[in-house]
């Protein structure tokens, strides 16, 4: 299924299991599995129905891409899901880092 929608990721709004699974294209079973691995991660594990902070849709979007387009079994698919958002958080490091330098313009 080919979802064609554009979602506003607002940092505060939460996407139910279903709305998570609809718009990555992941089933509830991947999804459950995912976050039994811990790649993602619902904001409160032991409620009774799941809900997702927005971002976690461009987790899901790009688990569900790595496991179809590479063939990764879940825990391939954690190991690189992981290391994609360390890579992400040190690039936005470095920005900050850099933006910080004596005689950059702003």
């Amino acid at each position: 299924m080919k979802i064609e929608q554009a979602t506003w990721l607002h940092e505060h709004y939460e996407f139910s299991l279903e709305e998570l699974c609809e718009l990555s294209g992941l089933t509830e079973a991947e999804l459950r599995e995912l976050v039994d691995h811990g790649v993602i991660a619902p904001v409160e594990p032991g409620a009774r129905a799941w809900t997702f902070r927005a971002d976690r849709l461009v987790v899901a979007r790009s688990a569900r891409r790595l496991r179809k387009d590479l063939d990764l079994d879940p825990h391939g698919v954690a190991l690189v899901v992981a290391l994609l958002e360390r890579v992400r958080d040190l690039e936005a490091e470095l920005r900050d880092l850099r933006a910080r330098l004596p005689g950059r313009q702003r």
